[in-house]
């Protein structure tokens, strides 16, 4: 890598990296169970972040970090790329302006490639840090919170199964979930990502409904509009795999390699923040706030499956 960018200066020790003079901005992209240790050298240092999701794996870790960027001032942003995709924003500008009244009532229901989960599960040794929910039915969760943002919170309940990928990963295979509103709205949520590796979604496949006293939103976020089918393996994904030989295109929610160049939602997102950096611009990045308070809410989904009861929120460390 060092050599393909002309790198002036490289390490494997990312304190020595932060500790430079040069380095005025950071974007931490580590494995999720590795964002702490990086994001307190760089609050440190109050340089501007852009921190993959989720702040940490760990509820007290997050907030550990939380209350560091919060006392040193550093300007921290996450990285939710959903909110850059045009369905998305259009979404919450419609519900931001209230053309669908009071939400009472949001459904969301994600599928995702095992593929996806067996390479977090291979990455870490603490398989019960991590799970679908915590890992990836945050980013749909973090849409849903994000269109409902002036609403409180106030109970968690779910169940989980284990069937696929618990013997061999000691993994969560699904959970679904209702979170309660202090107003009585509902969010009823699913993910399940140990779909086969022959479901053509290279990642993400997502449905959300949104109903309101005034009016009903759906969006179909499952990428079945433009379909690849080939002779031979196009190696998409986090773990590519010779079996795949269909894919839902668009489902892979980076963007896509078009031309040389990365286009789409994760390109978009560096560029904004780029923006916010250099020029102060505004951008729909989630706060370190929106992000622990995403944790906390998978992090209850979770417990609440584990304890097979309902969980009060917010829930503490």
């Amino acid at each position: 890598m060092a050599q393909k960018i002309g790198a002036d200066f490289i390490t494997g020790d990312f304190r020595a990296l932060l500790a430079r003079p040069e380095a005025t901005a950071v974007i931490i992209a580590t494995d999720e169970h590795l964002h702490v240790d990086p994001i307190l050298a760089a609050a440190e240092r109050r340089l501007p972040m852009l921190i993959e999701k989720p702040l940490a794996t760990e509820l007290a870790a997050s907030e550990r970090v939380l209350r560091a960027i919060e006392a040193t001032g550093a300007d921290a942003l996450v990285g939710y790329t959903q909110r850059f995709r045009r369905r998305w924003l259009a979404a919450k500008e419609k519900i931001r302006s209230g053309a669908l009244g009071d939400v009472t009532l949001v459904t969301s229901r994600a599928f995702m490639n095992r593929l996806v989960a067996i390479d977090n599960y291979q990455r870490t040794d603490q398989p019960e840090l991590i799970s679908p929910m915590v890992i990836s039915g945050t980013h749909a969760l973090d849409i849903v919170m994000w269109m409902m943002e002036q609403k409180t919170p106030i109970e968690a309940y779910a169940r989980s199964i284990d069937k696929v990928l618990g013997p061999q990963y000691r993994g969560i295979d699904a959970t679904a979930g209702l979170i309660t509103f202090s107003d009585g709205s509902l969010y009823h949520l699913s993910i399940s990502w140990a779909m086969p590796v022959a479901w053509p979604a290279a990642v993400y496949s997502l449905e959300v409904g949104v109903a309101g006293t005034d009016g009903v939103l759906t969006i179909d976020d499952t990428h079945r509009d433009i379909v690849l089918a080939v002779s031979r393996p196009q190696q998409e994904g986090y773990r590519p795999d010779q079996s795949r030989l269909v894919d839902f295109m668009g489902s892979y929610p980076p963007g896509d390699i078009a031309l040389g160049e990365l286009r789409g939602p994760m390109a978009d997102e560096t560029v904004a923040w780029l923006n916010r950096v250099a020029l102060g611009l505004p951008t729909p990045s989630a706060t370190v706030e929106e992000a622990h308070k995403n944790l906390m809410l998978t992090k209850a989904l979770d417990l609440s499956a584990k304890l097979k009861q309902p969980v009060q929120l917010p829930l503490e460390a």
